[in-house]
């Protein structure tokens, strides 16, 4: 089974079904060859979208592995963030204080900076990484055409903002933002409740969901939640006869219907090709509200 594709939004960028997050590349321990090799066995699964962010220092090596074979590139969509200035990093030079800049000059460097590191002329999604308090709306709405217009970026979304955050934005950037990457796993339920799935369904962009196994947790429980989380998961994927309880998981979040993009952090091989088969699985609708409750700790009412 390979990874369909299908529009993000209705500008016409078409992603994978499922995205691959390089946020934990730099603990891969892997080699550009063996990364090379990485990016090309989830490409044969049909999984084409590739996830980092400044912070996550993962360009430079994928940019590395990329350079083996570049005609990879036109087959792909580099989604990378910018945005977060941890002290003592960063393209603008060392800072004292970790803090948010989405300032016109801040925005530009540190896209000129993925594009140096992955070794590509154009990011096909670039995303604000976290709502900047301190944000100018008309400032990032420049910053974004500017990069637009050179080339250097196709496509402008967010990550991890609110309804209302979005708004300011999407009402200013006349080309409509192309998703919001946010945060959600049966153990996480906040986005299911703040608006921001409806507001993305609304505007006819698809949501990417980062964590959905809750950094393991759901794998691993760590307390009484996680525990009722994963009994509820196990049955379903008893009744359902799926392969893992990730398979579950995975098809839980897929069903909302918004369409989103769940991303996969791992570097196994066997672990992205499992959490592929979720796609062919469905769950009932008391099955998804079962695990629901687990996590809420209370039935509907």
């Amino acid at each position: 089974m390979t990874v369909s594709r299908a529009p993000l939004c209705h500008q016409g960028l078409e992603v994978s079904q499922l995205m691959a997050g390089f946020w934990r590349l730099k603990h891969w321990g892997m080699n550009a060859q063996e990364l090379l090799g990485f990016i090309e066995a989830i490409m044969e699964m049909g999984v084409t979208t590739m996830d980092h962010a400044m912070v996550y220092r993962s360009e430079a090596p994928f940019g590395a592995a990329l350079a083996l074979k570049p005609s990879l590139r036109q087959q792909m969509e580099i989604v990378t963030k910018c945005g977060i200035r941890p002290a003592g990093f960063g393209p603008l030079g060392a800072s004292h204080t970790s803090h948010y800049d989405s300032g016109h000059e801040a925005i530009v460097e540190s896209v000129e900076a993925s594009l140096r590191d992955l070794g590509t002329d154009y990011i096909d999604v670039l995303l604000l990484h976290r709502p900047d308090y301190l944000m100018d709306v008309h400032e990032v709405a420049e910053a974004f055409a500017a990069l637009k217009a050179q080339g250097k970026v196709r496509y402008f979304g967010v990550s991890n903002f609110s309804p209302a955050q979005f708004e300011a934005l999407q009402n200013i950037w006349g080309d409509g933002l192309v998703t919001n990457q946010i945060e959600l796993s049966p153990y996480h339920l906040q986005a299911l409740d703040s608006g921001v799935l409806e507001q993305c369904a609304g505007y006819g962009v698809r949501p990417m969901l980062w964590s959905c196994l809750a950094a393991g947790s759901l794998l691993t429980p760590v307390d009484a939640k996680g525990q009722r989380l994963l009994t509820a998961l196990q049955k379903v994927r008893e009744e359902t006869g799926a392969g893992s309880v990730e398979q579950v998981v995975y098809a839980w979040v897929l069903a909302l219907p918004c369409r989103p993009v769940p991303l996969l952090g791992s570097s196994k091989l066997a672990r992205i090709a499992d959490a592929v088969k979720a796609l062919s699985l469905s769950l009932t609708r008391e099955q998804w509200y079962s695990i629901w409750e687990a996590s809420n700790g209370a039935p509907v009412s």
